[in-house]
């Protein structure tokens, strides 16, 4: 069995795929697939950052140390990701123009934005402690993971409304009156 580094990115989007259980809360199947990438390729940090309603992003699920819990818009590496919709590839965080450090540990970071019907609703960030560590493999395979959370995200959102407009057809609220 070959053992590159893409060898091993296929093998994890397949295994996450398949693990995708429809019926819990989506964050459960973003937690699973997080920390499989996580363990598996060596991640310092793994997680999501979130659009807010405000526009800015919110700490989402994640694997690791504890994190930063707001990012603005177009502010440090998840921002920028989020602003731009194009991946951030940062081989020495210390460089880059207004970096926020979550964690002094942190030495390189990609961030892969997630995106759904032509806007970053949420960013893949993930985090090394070493210098250089992410490359154009990392950078392919971890924006399709973000497709696949995207995905899931947009599927599960699709079955909330549908549900929703369902509980409202065949389960009207009680305090609605009805028409003559």
């Amino acid at each position: 069995m070959s053992d590159s580094k893409a060898d091993r990115y296929g093998m994890l989007l397949r295994q996450a795929a398949a693990m995708i259980d429809e019926h819990i809360p989506v964050e459960g199947n973003v937690l699973n697939i997080l920390s499989l990438f996580k363990e598996e390729m060596g991640y310092f940090w793994c997680g999501l950052y979130l659009r807010c309603e405000d526009g800015n992003l919110g700490l989402g699920p994640f694997c690791g140390l504890p994190a930063c819990t707001k990012i603005t818009l177009g502010k440090g590496v998840c921002g920028t990701a989020a602003f731009k919709r194009q991946t951030q590839m940062v081989p020495d965080v210390s460089l880059f123009p207004g970096y926020i450090a979550c964690h002094a540990e942190t030495a390189s970071e990609i961030v892969v934005p997630g995106i759904l019907r032509g806007r970053a609703w949420f960013v893949l960030d993930v985090d090394s402690v070493e210098i250089n560590y992410f490359d154009a493999t990392d950078q392919l395979y971890l924006e399709q993971l973000a497709k696949l959370i995207a995905d899931l995200y947009y599927r599960t959102a699709r079955a909330c409304t549908i549900q929703s407009l369902l509980q409202r057809e065949f389960f009207p609220i009680h305090d609605e009156q009805p028409q003559d």
